[in-house]
Formats: C-alpha cells, structure tokens, sequence
C-alpha cells in the first residue's frame, strides 16, 4: 500500500498523462531553491533532534491547525502557545491523537497530499493516518527523529536543498545564521529582510521598534534621512549573513513616491502614533518606494506580498498572537497601487521586484500584464492559499497568455514546516509539467521546449529571480 499515487496529478487523458510523466521524470531530482520561507534558522544552528511528532507536523504549522481550528477545537488543544505564556496542551501524544482523529479534514487538501508525501517519502510510512493508527504513527516518527540521519541538517541534505531563505525581523541580530556559518557547514541556509515592525506605523510598538532601530545602527533613526540611513545599515547587515532579498507584508499593493519633505512629515506622524488609517497606508506605500530604490543600490530582490488581510481574528491574535491561521484574501488593486514606485524604477532592469497576491482576480486582469511590461517585475508563484495543483494550473492559464514563463520567479513553498518543503516542491512540479503536456498535446509547444521550460520553472527562474 502507499498513501500517494506515483500518477497523482498527471492529466488523465493517455497521451497527456504520458507527456506529463516524462517532462516530470527530467525534473523530479533537481536540487530544491526555497527562496523564501519561514523555517526556523536555529534548527540548523543547533542540528539537535526534533523534540516530536507534534512539534514537527502540527504545532508550527498554520496550515494544519487552522483546519483544525475550523471545526471547534481551540488553539490551546493543539499546543499553540498563548501570547500571555498561560497554560495549553503540553503531552505531544494528545496533540498527535486529536491531529490523527481529524485527518478527515484535510481529504482533498494540497495539506493532506503534503502530509502523506511527508509520510511516505520521509519516514516510510504507507498506511493511513487515523485515529486507530496514531500511536504507531507517533513511535515510529518519534524513533525516526532520534536518528542522525533524521536531524535537521541530514534532512536539509537528503531533501536535495540546494538554498533555504528564512525570514527574520529587521531587529533580529541573527545570531543563528551567524552559528551556522561559524559551524563550518555547507549547507546554505541565508536570512530575508523583513523591516514590517519599523516600516509599519500599525504595527504593535512602532515608535518603540525605530527608536531600537536606531540603538543597533547607533543612526539618528527618528529623523527622515537618519531612518532611511539605518535601514541601508541593517540591510547590508542582513546581506552580510546571506540575505538576497528584503520581504514586505502589506495589506494592499499602494506604493507612494512623495517628495522629502511630504515624507518626513508623515513619518513624524507615525512615530507620535497620530496618523489616520489613510496616512498610514500612505507611509507604508512610500517605504515600498524607498525600498526599491535602495533595492538598486544593494541588489536586494524585493518581494512583495500583499492582499492580504492579516490576523483577522481579534480574538486569536490577542490570544496567541500573529500568524496563526487568520489571515484572509482581501481585493488588491495593483495598477494603481503600483504606478507610482513603477514609474519610479519599473524601467530598471537591475532591479527585481516579485509581487505575490491573494487576490486571485488580478492575475490576468493585472500582474501578468504589468509583469509583461515592466523590466523590474517578476511574478511570485501561487501564495499559500493557492499553493495547490488547482491554484498553480489557475495561475499558468490566466498568466502564460500574457506575461509568459520568463516573467515569473519559479517557485518557493512560503512554509513554516520543515518536511513540506519536497512536498510542495514535487507539487509544483507534478502541476506545472501537468500543464506542459496540455501544450504540448494541443500543438503549442513542442516537447523538447516544454523539457526545457519544466526545468526552469522548477530551478533556474527561482534561482535567478532571488540571485542565488
């Protein structure tokens, strides 16, 4: 028995289906860039054991808790840790049982086939996850992780990564990227700007967060040009750790190109906690703006992920925190939004600016047409809620027509869970060569041209989008 079909996601009609298994046979083995993510770097900093199965499949994972979550049961049951330190669900057994009681929810979920591929090809395991099979499923996954073989850098080799971005704040002093690479080791695991906390006057403890932001530049952060200047400092401090991009999480795409001192004012605002909701979103846009153009002088790719509508339960957030399960798609308008850095610096062709959406909608309508105009956009991949075989063949129908392949930035799996990432990546593939053969089949595209674009939808273009 095995719990993932060797066919799974190949077109069902003979022919395509054979196409597609050939194009995927090229690109199945190809080492794996995550150009973007959120693992966690002291994993690699440390390589000591997993603590359980619990900690490694469910509570890191939004993915699996907010299904779980759906349907009634608290965050505290699956050990979601409260922001105020107070008591959850500390036995890993209990998790795992209520985990494996609900594996129902996930059933046709790109979850679940991420899950079972988890399963199988890492820890050998080919029967069901259920209830009655829970606690074989936690000894055998639990005896796996006591194994050298099964620490967090011999999983990084045996998964074939070849690059690992983490994400950490602009006040993270990285201290376990810089212990990996005092370790000596060889694997590549690099840090991404992400200056939300200082960049965003909505963001809990902004002023407090520049006024920190100057302490560890020793900058006049709280004037205009001494800002700007400490954010050049921690940039260059981040690319001396491995950084190739910054990542900015904003609730829409508007982007703003005001003049100094239309800028200084606003961030004087922020800084005393007086901006409206308008003038807020206003200053967020002009930071984008200003991070591209710094973008130009360090080359630092710039990801943009906007869309959507984060931490959208109160009561969770206050309770457990951000990034747990409650972000939700909202509309996005991207033309207008990005006109003004566009115009600023969309002509560059030594910038690379990758926007990622969940607004579905803007795809055809208008990223891929700015994507097929502007030098300095590249297409992000499907985000998270889209992260699946049907929103990546979504993504190529409404997108190909106009931007083509070579104006998207590959694939990266966006994920917290370590053993996702071949997953996702076999998905993705599985997807795109999928969509390949329908070309290829129908006469658009010849078979040794699809050869060559599955190998550059599934390496080179994430590579390069992200100067790897």
């Amino acid at each position: 028995m095995t719990l993932t079909d060797p066919e799974r996601l190949f077109p069902a009609e003979p022919g395509a289906r054979d196409c597609a298994r050939r194009l995927y046979d090229d690109v199945a083995g190809l080492p794996i860039i995550s150009p973007h993510g959120h693992c966690d770097p002291r994993w690699f900093a440390e390589n000591t054991r997993f603590p359980n199965p619990a900690e490694l499949f469910v509570v890191p994972d939004h993915y699996v808790f907010r299904m779980l979550v759906s349907q009634g049961i608290p965050h505290a049951a699956l050990g979601v840790p409260r922001v105020d330190g107070g008591e959850t669900e500390a036995d890993p057994r209990r998790i795992w049982q209520l985990f494996a009681e609900h594996f129902h929810l996930f059933r046709g979920t790109p979850s679940e086939m991420w899950l079972n591929h988890s399963f199988e090809h890492v820890f050998g395991i080919d029967i069901p996850l259920n209830k009655d099979t829970a606690t074989e499923y936690y000894d055998h996954i639990d005896a796996r992780l006591a194994q050298e073989d099964f620490l967090p850098r011999a999983l990084f080799d045996s998964f074939g990564i070849e690059a690992l971005a983490t994400t950490e704040g602009a006040l993270d002093d990285l201290r376990w990227h810089r212990a990996i690479r005092e370790s000596g080791w060889q694997g590549r695991v690099i840090t991404t700007y992400r200056p939300d906390a200082v960049v965003d006057p909505d963001y809990e403890g902004f002023a407090e967060n520049v006024e920190r932001l100057a302490e560890v530049t020793g900058l006049p952060a709280t004037g205009w040009d001494g800002y700007l200047d400490a954010h050049r400092a921690r940039r260059a401090f981040f690319k001396d750790h491995g950084a190739t991009a910054s990542d900015h999480g904003h609730p829409s795409a508007r982007t703003e190109n005001l003049d100094r001192a239309a800028a200084e004012a606003l961030f004087q605002k922020a800084l005393a906690g007086e901006c409206t909701a308008e003038e807020a979103e206003a200053f967020r846009g002009q930071m984008l703006t200003e991070m591209a153009r710094m973008s130009l002088e360090d080359g630092l790719t710039l990801q943009i992920h906007a869309g959507s509508y984060r931490n959208h339960s109160a009561t969770v957030a206050a309770a457990h925190g951000r990034d747990k399960g409650f972000d939700i798609p909202t509309r996005t308008d991207w033309v207008g939004g990005l006109k003004p850095l566009l115009d600023a610096v969309g002509m560059e062709r030594d910038l690379t600016i990758i926007p990622f959406t969940l607004d579905e909608t803007t795809y055809g309508r208008e990223l891929a047409p700015l994507a097929g105009a502007y030098p300095a956009l590249r297409l992000g991949p499907p985000w998270w809620f889209f992260d699946s075989p049907e929103g990546i063949r979504r993504f190529r129908e409404a997108t190909t027509e106009t931007a083509g392949f070579y104006n998207t930035a590959g694939f990266n799996d966006d994920t917290r869970a370590f053993c996702s990432i071949p997953a996702r990546h076999d998905v993705s593939r599985r997807a795109d060569c999928a969509y390949l053969a329908g070309l290829v089949t129908t006469g658009r595209l010849s078979e040794d041209a699809a050869r060559e674009v599955a190998h550059d939808l599934s390496y080179r273009l994430a590579k390069e989008a992200y100067r790897l």
